[in-house]
């Protein structure tokens, strides 16, 4: 009797990557998400946005971020061991950047990861599902001290993603957080980018009739420090967190 022949593709490793496509869209399918509903604040695998009172007025890139579960709930960390559902503490949502599961590693043992940082992913921490990794850092963040600076709604946001490995990276932080939904997320409406912007352009333009070309330049001023400094907190600093 002849050897039995397996057909080419089975043993090519070039199709690995189309298996594994073909994987993660079955997982996708596994729970369908609900269609993203801003009137009643739902946004499911969302990161959400919010300006903030007079400091976003100063610095519109300033704001305030929750992540919702897979049922579209808000959760939000706005405070010392605080933690709402079902809504931003400072707003409705402006802003919201909708994250792809398929590019999540939902590793349920080491050889089930799909990220390319297996170790390191095992290392920091994995979750078998999104909500997995809402509910691990809503208790993690219940006993923390809330930080402008270091520990926020953009942290809790970071760490979330950090722990699905999202994008195959463990490094996201404030920075980068803030960069995803600014540069990649969508606006609910006209009106949230409005109330995000005029306040700000309202100000500049007093500024300016008032005191002249001192205003703008010191303003300007003030929104480069900031950023200067959530940068340096990112990526210079290292910054322990309470627990």
């Amino acid at each position: 009797m002849l050897p039995r022949r397996y057909p080419q593709m089975d043993a090519n490793p070039s199709n690995g990557g189309e298996r594994d496509n073909a994987l993660r869209g079955i997982l996708q399918d596994l729970w369908p998400l609900d269609e993203i509903d801003p009137s009643t604040q739902k946004f499911p695998c969302c990161l959400v946005w919010t300006p903030l009172p007079v400091i976003s007025w100063l610095a519109p890139f300033v704001g305030h971020v929750g992540i919702c579960r897979e049922d579209g709930t808000i959760v939000d960390f706005s405070g010392d061991s605080m933690i709402h559902f079902g809504q931003l503490f400072y707003g409705t949502v402006a802003k919201y950047y909708q994250v792809d599961r398929q590019q999540c590693c939902f590793a349920r043992n080491f050889g089930g990861h799909t990220c390319r940082k297996g170790y390191e992913h095992v290392v920091f921490g994995t979750a078998v599902s999104w909500d997995d990794a809402v509910q691990l850092f809503r208790r993690t963040f219940e006993n923390r001290n809330f930080k402008v600076f270091s520990c926020n709604g953009h942290s809790f946001a970071a760490d979330c993603l950090n722990l699905l490995s999202f994008r195959g990276s463990m490094r996201w932080n404030m920075i980068n957080v803030g960069a995803l939904i600014m540069f990649e997320g969508k606006w609910v409406s006209r009106w949230s980018m409005l109330r995000s912007f005029l306040p700000f352009i309202g100000i500049l333009c007093f500024g300016y009739l008032m005191i002249g070309w001192m205003f703008p330049i010191g303003l300007l001023s003030f929104v480069i420090g900031t950023f200067g400094w959530y940068v340096m907190i990112c990526y210079c600093c290292k910054i322990e967190d309470d627990n």
